[in-house]
């Protein structure tokens, strides 16, 4: 996982506020080539030792629902390229053309199995093949779809220098962001000017203070809060009390 040189880079990624993550990365190449290796051997262990769930869960989806296994929805990943992210599809066939385009708690798009797999976050598990791919990372920024990756501001787009990870710590801290939007009265606009800048402000941090051994804490650290475990941090009842304040 090396990175480009930077007269490689987008255009619209070439400006002072990506420069300064740019050179904080340049200097941690051994990290960057441990983390893509770390990602091909272990997507690859765990895609064989988990097929078996893999076999029972697309059964379970085809049961409940019309529809494929997979939702391939496009996201951006590293330098705004674009993709069509493998998650096990736990809404109706084609829910992002009856909604919007984020998820709230009482989603009525949601499928019976879908509200299971969502719980445990076992739909993401089939990104295991993005990060083989190299589309994702295991941890990283999470993928946007690119109509909120429009909203990004100068700084922001320096979260693309890296591919899109699976977890984060902003995606520990926001783990109930589907309960955050269901209080909002306008799911999307809430999104890009509250939940947004707050989960890039963790997304940032954690460029600045990239390393692998960094990212293998923030992995112990997902399958703790799958399981039950706050952290310091986790800002979602003040969140959540901020927008019930403001619909009120």
């Amino acid at each position: 996982m090396m990175l480009k040189k930077w007269e490689d880079l987008p255009p619209e990624m070439q400006c002072d506020e990506v420069r300064e993550y740019y050179d904080i990365l340049k200097k941690k190449q051994v990290s960057l080539f441990s983390k893509r290796l770390f990602d091909i051997v272990v997507s690859l262990i765990m895609l064989i030792i988990l097929s078996p769930i893999f076999l029972i869960m697309a059964i379970a989806i085809k049961i409940d629902s019309p529809g494929p296994v997979f939702y391939r929805q496009e996201r951006v990943t590293q330098y705004g390229r674009h993709f069509r992210i493998f998650k096990f599809r736990s809404m109706v066939n084609n829910a992002d053309k009856s909604g919007t385009a984020v998820t709230v708690k009482d989603d009525c798009r949601i499928t019976r199995t879908g509200r299971f797999i969502r719980k445990f976050r076992l739909d993401e598990i089939s990104q295991l093949i993005d990060v083989l791919r190299g589309t994702m990372t295991f941890v990283g920024t999470r993928p946007e779809v690119p109509k909120y990756v429009e909203h990004y501001t100068p700084e922001m787009m320096a979260t693309l220098l890296l591919p899109a990870g699976v977890t984060s710590l902003a995606s520990i801290y926001y783990k109930d962001e589907a309960e955050l939007l269901d209080v909002a009265d306008d799911p999307d606009r809430t999104y890009i000017n509250e939940v947004l800048p707050g989960k890039m402000e963790y997304n940032l941090r954690e460029l600045r203070e990239f390393g692998f051994f960094r990212d293998i804490k923030e992995m112990v650290m997902t399958v703790l809060a799958v399981m039950g475990k706050k952290f310091e941090g986790d800002n979602h009842a003040v969140v959540v009390k901020e927008l019930e304040t403001e619909k009120s």
